[in-house]
C-alpha cells in the first residue's frame, strides 16, 4: 500500500504564519476586536498580504489558545462574554487553585516567601495601562500578574499541578480582560495585597479563602453590566 508522505511547511510559511499569529493575538489581547467580532480569514489575509493557508494556520493557533472560537460554517470569531467556557474555568480554577496554595502555604520555605514578596512587590509597582497598548492592561501588568499567581502556587513542588495552573492561566487570559475592563471599581490591588499577607502569615483558611473570592469576581464580572473606564489594577 503507498503512503502518502506529509509535507511539511516551508520555513517562510512557518514565518509567516508566527508573524500573522503574533498579530492577531496582541489585537485581541488589546480590544482591538471586540467580543463576538468575526475574523474574516480572507480579509486578514489581504490586510496582512498574506495566503489565506497562513491565516488560517494562525487563527486555528489561537482556537487552542482560547482566544478565538472556530463557528461552523461561520469561520471564526473572537469568544464573547457570555461564552459558557470562561465560567467553566473559573469553576476549575476555584476547585484546584485554592487546595494547591494550602499546598504552598505548608510546604513553601523560605526562599518561596521571598518569591512570593518579590513577585507582589513588582505587581504593586507595575502600572496596568498604557495609552499605547490599547483599551486592556499592559503586557508587562499582564506578566507580573502571572508570576504572582504562580508563585504563590509554587511552594507546593509538584510540577504537575504546576502545570495545570499554566494551561488554565493561558486559557482564562482573555476573560481576565474582559472582566478587567467590566469592573473599573474593583480593587485588585487590595485583593492581591490580602493574598500576599495571608500567604506569608502561614494563614491557609483565609488565602484559600480570598483566592477562592478573586477569582470568582473575575467571572461574575462576565455576566454583570457593561462599563467602559479602566479599573484600578484588577
Amino acid at each position: 500500500m503507498t503512503e502518502t508522505a506529509h509535507t511539511p511547511a516551508s520555513p517562510g510559511k512557518r514565518m509567516l504564519s508566527e508573524q500573522v499569529y503574533a498579530h492577531l493575538r496582541d489585537a485581541i489581547m488589546r480590544g482591538d476586536h471586540a467580543p463576538g467580532d468575526a475574523l474574516k480569514p480572507q480579509e486578514l489575509a489581504r490586510e496582512r498580504g498574506v495566503s489565506l493557508a497562513v491565516v488560517r494556520e494562525a487563527l486555528v493557533r489561537l482556537v487552542g489558545e482560547g482566544l478565538a472560537d472556530r463557528l461552523p460554517n461561520r469561520g471564526f470569531a473572537v469568544p464573547a462574554f457570555s461564552d459558557r467556557r470562561w465560567q467553566q474555568i473559573a469553576e476549575a480554577r476555584r476547585t484546584i487553585e485554592p487546595v494547591v496554595l494550602r499546598m504552598s502555604i505548608e510546604r513553601g520555605d523560605v526562599d518561596w516567601e521571598a518569591r512570593v514578596r518579590a513577585t507582589h512587590h513588582r505587581l504593586a509597582r507595575t502600572p496596568a495601562y498604557a495609552p499605547k497598548e490599547g483599551a486592556h492592561y499592559t503586557g508587562a501588568w499582564s506578566e507580573a500578574h502571572r508570576a504572582f499567581h504562580r508563585t504563590l502556587l509554587e511552594g507546593c513542588g509538584n510540577p504537575v499541578l504546576l502545570e495545570t495552573f499554566d494551561r488554565m492561566w493561558t486559557a482564562s487570559e482573555l476573560a481576565r480582560r474582559f472582566a478587567a475592563r467590566r469592573t473599573p471599581d474593583r480593587d485588585g490591588v487590595d485583593e492581591h495585597r490580602r493574598l500576599e499577607e495571608a500567604a506569608l502569615a502561614r494563614d491557609a483558611d483565609t488565602a484559600a479563602e480570598v483566592l477562592a473570592q478573586h477569582l470568582t469576581q473575575t467571572a461574575v464580572a462576565l455576566t454583570g453590566p457593561t462599563h467602559h473606564e479602566p479599573p484600578k489594577d484588577a
